[in-house]
C-alpha cells in the first residue's frame, strides 16, 4: 500500500516529516475499513518511517478489529521492490497476512515486480497480493497474483 494523501502545505521542515493532509486523514480510514470487509487483516505492518506512513496507518488501524504488529523501517522511505525483498524474506511462518507501507515510485515498481502487472499506485491505493508460496523466503522469489485493487475514491 502507498501512503495517504500528504500535506504540501504543513511547514514541515523535511519530506520525511510530512504529515497527511484532509484528503489524507479521510482516505486511510476508507482503505482499512475496506480491508477489515474483505477480510484481509494484517498479522504484521512493516511501513516506512515517515510521518505520513505513520499517520496513514494508525488511521487505517482504529478501522481494524484487532492490534496489529508493527514495524516501521528507514528502508522503506526510499525503498522499493528490493528493500521489501530483503526485509520479508525473513518473516516467519506465523505472518500469513502481512502489510508493507510506503511510497512511490518504488511500492509502483514492487507490485510490477512481485505480480507482472503495472498499477498505478497513487495515494491511499491498497493492491492486494497472494502466493501459494511455503515460507517467506519463497513467496519472495515467487510469482504474485494480484487479487485485487483498491482505491479510496471507489470505495
Amino acid at each position: 500500500m502507498r501512503h495517504a494523501k500528504s500535506s504540501w502545505t504543513s511547514g514541515a521542515a523535511t519530506d520525511h516529516q510530512r504529515p497527511l493532509n484532509k484528503r489524507g486523514r479521510r482516505a486511510a480510514p476508507l482503505i482499512g475499513a475496506r480491508l477489515r470487509e474483505l477480510g484481509w487483516i494484517p498479522d504484521l505492518v512493516i511501513a516506512s518511517d515517515s510521518v505520513r506512513t505513520r499517520e496513514t496507518w494508525q488511521r487505517m488501524q482504529a478501522e481494524l478489529p484487532r492490534p496489529i504488529e508493527e514495524r516501521f523501517s528507514s528502508t522503506f522511505y526510499h525503498g522499493g521492490a528490493a528493500a521489501i525483498t530483503s526485509t520479508c524474506s525473513t518473516l516467519t511462518e506465523d505472518t500469513s497476512t502481512l502489510l508493507v507501507l510506503g511510497h512511490n515510485p518504488g511500492w509502483e515498481d514492487a507490485v510490477a515486480d512481485l505480480s507482472g502487472q503495472w498499477v498505478r499506485m497513487t495515494t491511499a491505493n491498497a493492491a492486494l497480493l497472494e502466493s501459494d508460496a511455503e515460507n517467506w523466503a519463497e513467496a519472495m522469489e515467487a510469482n504474485w497474483t494480484l487479487v485485487n485493487f483498491l482505491r479510496p475514491k471507489e470505495l
